[in-house]
């Protein structure tokens, strides 16, 4: 990793400044504080609900499908700052922002309020979750970045193992407001870290002007270009899946399965496999390639979720079912995600940073979009998310065979890049 590292802009200072182990570890938190502003919520939304007088019980879902649909708005914003002022201001920006916008969601009054508060953080600390994807672009590419990017994700999933644990913890002791809190203190430290510990990655002359023209090309690039569109939408309709099974996710197995305080811990060992099998995909990456490694998973995951969906039928899903075959598919939206991911950056090396807001302004706002209808769609059985899981996974599929011409399982090695050893 370290020697990836010397193609790095001024890679002299990064080395000095920031080592490997660092980089991915930074980049993983950067990340997973958006993912504590999701998850952190789940065992409060009972309490926030009661305590905010709703009537509707789907209606406490909007704290999380709000907040994800107004990041995924966001996402066209701080990429394109990032291009023109650097990865560096932007991020500091958004992690400003964060911390004021979470304070303010523990001030609120009523609903509505948190809703508003809620919309305004997700689109400003839309940055958090656009620029460390262009971070890594900066600095790696190919098969290597898509190592990198699992490396990220495995890291990042141990704030969703431990978010909903942390908003439980504080319910025991505090107000839900608190975890709004909590929220601003460990903003707080990240900032600090980024301030001291990341240097700008940006090369001085990949750095962009702001102008709508070519905010609009890059947008338009990102949707025409063939190699890319199937993994960005496909993407997107994954996510969407997995946000309809957040979005829910405390009515379903807390209220529906009747796992009650155990919620957490079930959340905690989905998100564990999750990061195991990013391990596992950063180990195997650079031997078999993204290609072959997303596309085999992408199809389990069709067949995985059709029995998702003939348990939830035939009414045959009790709580440890649910965890088991579901845990499966959370395990292949890892192998699915980081690769997606880097594949559909490849074609975009001089503006990776609108380039992946573009990216992410699609997955974001289809996916949160996606992920809300599915929740609000909630009946009191997993019906709604298997249907969701089973058509986004068909989707998916058509999309990527779109992107590569009928032909799945392809290998793609650069020029005069080292094939990799039988």
């Amino acid at each position: 990793m370290t020697a990836a590292m010397t193609c790095a802009p001024a890679p002299e200072t990064a080395a000095k400044r920031l080592g490997p182990r660092e980089f991915v570890v930074l980049m993983a938190f950067l990340q997973a504080l958006q993912a504590l502003a999701v998850d952190s919520m789940l065992p409060a939304l009972g309490h926030m609900a009661a305590d905010l007088h709703l009537q509707d019980a789907n209606q406490r879902q909007l704290v999380v499908g709000i907040f994800l649909i107004f990041g995924g708005l966001g996402c066209l914003v701080p990429g394109t700052l990032a291009d023109r002022y650097g990865r560096r201001r932007v991020l500091m920006a958004s992690l400003g922002f964060y911390i004021v916008c979470t304070i303010g969601c523990a001030l609120v009054t009523n609903f509505w309020q948190l809703l508003a508060m809620r919309a305004i953080l997700g689109f400003t600390c839309a940055g958090l979750a656009v620029l460390p994807a262009a971070i890594i672009r900066d600095w790696y590419e190919g098969d290597q970045m898509a190592r990198l990017q699992s490396m990220v994700a495995m890291v990042f999933m141990v704030v969703p193992m431990i978010a909903p644990s942390i908003g439980q913890a504080v319910l025991l002791v505090a107000s839900w407001r608190w975890i709004f809190g909590v929220m601003a203190v460990l903003a707080g430290l990240v900032a600090a870290w980024t301030w001291v510990r990341l240097p700008e990655t940006l090369h001085p002359e990949y750095r962009q002007p702001i102008q709508f023209g070519p905010l609009m090309r890059t947008m338009g690039d990102v949707t025409a270009n063939r190699a890319a569109f199937g993994y960005v939408f496909g993407m997107a309709l994954i996510q969407g899946a997995l946000f309809g099974y957040i979005n829910s996710s405390q009515q379903l197995v807390a209220e529906h399965f009747g796992a009650g305080s155990r919620f957490p811990l079930v959340f905690a060992c989905m998100a564990s496999m999750m990061a195991m099998t990013n391990f596992v995909n950063a180990r195997i990456v650079e031997r078999f390639g993204a290609r072959r490694v997303s596309h085999t998973a992408l199809l389990v995951y069709i067949c995985t979720s059709a029995v998702q969906l003939t348990l939830a039928l035939y009414e045959a899903e009790t709580l440890y079912r649910f965890i088991a075959v579901m845990t499966v598919n959370v395990c292949l939206m890892g192998f699915i995600g980081s690769n997606f991911a880097s594949i559909s950056l490849q074609p975009f090396a001089r503006t990776a940073g609108a380039a992946a807001s573009a990216q992410s302004f699609i997955r974001m706002v289809l996916a949160s979009s996606l992920g809300a209808l599915v929740g609000q769609a909630y009946d009191n059985s997993a019906r709604p998310l298997a249907f969701a899981m089973v058509a986004t996974g068909a989707l998916a599929l058509l999309l990527v065979l779109y992107s590569e011409h009928g032909k799945l399982f392809r290998r793609l090695i650069p020029p005069g890049a080292p094939r990799p050893r039988a």
